[in-house]
């Protein structure tokens, strides 16, 4: 046998070999293909496309505008409030976001809740003091 037998799987002659690795380069330093065949490139969207929701999408259908607002509210507090944070009063909660540098939109929510309001087991009963409507 030779000793320069190259040994493995490469299925690409060194030359290819090469010149995919400076494509690939070109590819990750600039963000975006660098070929000039376009028919290889994936096709943006279109202008007309609908938009993407950052969250699922219900079956049924997309929700009321209310409705994603209220889903998205609900999925804040839960990022921000995990299930360590409850039971908790407005004040433990109010305290709970600012030590978790939530956005002050969320914090001045939960401020919103009844001074007397009691004590909260989940995000769901927060919600429901908030007056809106939990997961359903």
């Amino acid at each position: 046998m030779a000793d320069n037998m190259q040994r493995g799987s490469d299925h690409l002659s060194p030359h290819r070999d090469e010149e995919a690795k400076r494509e690939m380069q070109g590819r990750l330093k600039s963000g975006h293909p660098t070929r000039a065949e376009e028919w290889d490139d994936a096709e943006p969207g279109a202008d007309d496309d609908p938009e993407l929701s950052e969250r699922p999408v219900p079956p049924g259908g997309a929700p009321s505008r209310q409705e994603a607002e209220d889903e998205a509210l609900r999925s804040d507090l839960a990022r921000h409030l995990g299930r360590h944070s409850f039971p908790a009063d407005r004040e433990a909660l109010k305290r709970e976001l600012m030590d978790q540098y939530a956005p002050d939109p969320l914090v001045e929510t939960v401020r919103r809740l009844p001074k007397d309001g009691g004590r909260y087991t989940n995000v769901q009963e927060v919600m429901a003091a908030l007056g809106r409507k939990p997961q359903a």
